[in-house]
C-alpha cells in the first residue's frame, strides 16, 4: 500500500522534469530558429572584455551578499552558520540549482542539509529558503516599476505596476507577521538587501550591454531583463531558467523595435556568467560544509 503513493510521486516528478526539459528546448529551438548565428558571432567579435570583467565582478559581489542575505533569515530561527559555511552551502545551492534538473535542486540541497546537520524538520529551513527567494523578487518588482515609468507609455500599466510592486512587499510583510513571526526580524534586512542584489544585477546588465558597444535602448534592454529575471524563477524550464530567458529576451527586443540577435547575446552573456558562477560550487560537493561536530538548534 505504501509503494503505490511513492511510486505515483516519483512518476508526478519524472513527468515534471521531462515536461522541463521540453520547454527548455522548446524555447531555445524557437529562439535558434529566427536567429543568424554568422550576425551572432558577429556581435561578439566586438566585445569589450573589460566591461566583461566588471559585470562579471559585480555578480560575483551580488552572491556573497545573496549568502549573507538568506544567513539572516536562517539566524531567525536559531541556525547559527558561521561566513564560511554559510557561503560553501550557498555555493553548492547554486551549482545544483544550474547543473540537476532533477527534484533535489539548490533550494532543496539547502533544506536537506540544514535539516540533517541540526536535527530539525524540514519545515523551518523551507520557510527561510522561500522567504530569501520573496526578498528578491520583491525587489525586482519595485526596480520593474522603477523603469516602467521610462519605458511604458500606458500611464494605467505604469500606475498597476507601481501598485503591485509597493503592495507585494506589505503583503509579505503582513503574512510574516501573521503565520511566521520569527522570521520578522529578517524581513526589512532582507528586503533592503534584495533590493540592493537586484540594482547589482541591473548594473551588471547594463556592463554586458557596454560591453557589446550599445549604446541606443539601454533601458529597454535592462526592462526586458528584469522581466526575463521573474520568468526565470518560476519552475518552467531547467538550468536556472535557461531558454525562457533567451525568448524573453527575444521577443521582449521585438516588441520594442531592438535587434533580436543582441538581445539574445546578453541572455546568452549573462548566462554564461552565471554558469562560471556557479561552477566554483562544485569545489565543495566533496568536502565538508560543516564540521565533525554535530550542531544543534535551539527553539
Amino acid at each position: 500500500m505504501e509503494d503505490k503513493p511513492r511510486s505515483e510521486l516519483r512518476s508526478i516528478k519524472i513527468f515534471k522534469l521531462i515536461l522541463k526539459i521540453a520547454v527548455t528546448i522548446t524555447c531555445l529551438w524557437y529562439v535558434s530558429t529566427k536567429i543568424n548565428f554568422a550576425e551572432l558571432k558577429e556581435i561578439l567579435g566586438t566585445t569589450n572584455r573589460a566591461f566583461l570583467a566588471i559585470a562579471f565582478g559585480i555578480f560575483v559581489i551580488s552572491k556573497f551578499i545573496a549568502s549573507f542575505r538568506l544567513n539572516i533569515y536562517l539566524r531567525n530561527i536559531s541556525l547559527f552558520l558561521n561566513a564560511k559555511e554559510n557561503l560553501k552551502l550557498f555555493w553548492v545551492g547554486m551549482f545544483y540549482n544550474l547543473f540537476l534538473p532533477g527534484s533535489v535542486t539548490g533550494d532543496a540541497y539547502k533544506v536537506i542539509v540544514l535539516s540533517k546537520q541540526f536535527n530539525i524538520s524540514y519545515k523551518k529551513p523551507t520557510i527561510a529558503v522561500l522567504l530569501d527567494r520573496f526578498s528578491g523578487l520583491l525587489g525586482i518588482g519595485l526596480i520593474l516599476a522603477f523603469y516602467s515609468f521610462f519605458i511604458v507609455n500606458n500611464i494605467t500599466y505604469i500606475v498597476l505596476l507601481t501598485i503591485a510592486a509597493i503592495a507585494s512587499v506589505f503583503i509579505l510583510y503582513f503574512i510574516i507577521r501573521r503565520y511566521f513571526a520569527e522570521f520578522l526580524p529578517g524581513f526589512w534586512p532582507t528586503f533592503f538587501l534584495g533590493l540592493v542584489i537586484q540594482a547589482m544585477m541591473v548594473v551588471c546588465i547594463y556592463a554586458i550591454i557596454n560591453s557589446l558597444r550599445i549604446h541606443n535602448g539601454q533601458t529597454e534592454y535592462v526592462f526586458i531583463f528584469l522581466i526575463a529575471a521573474i520568468a526565470s524563477v518560476l519552475p518552467l524550464t531547467v538550468g536556472g531558467g535557461l531558454g525562457i530567458r533567451e525568448f524573453v529576451f527575444y521577443k521582449g527586443a521585438i516588441y520594442f523595435g531592438l535587434d533580436e540577435h543582441t538581445a539574445v547575446i546578453i541572455s546568452l552573456l549573462f548566462y554564461c556568467i552565471t554558469l562560471i558562477t556557479s561552477l566554483f560550487g562544485s569545489i565543495f560537493i566533496f568536502k565538508k560544509i560543516f564540521p565533525d561536530k554535530q550542531k544543534q538548534a535551539s527553539f
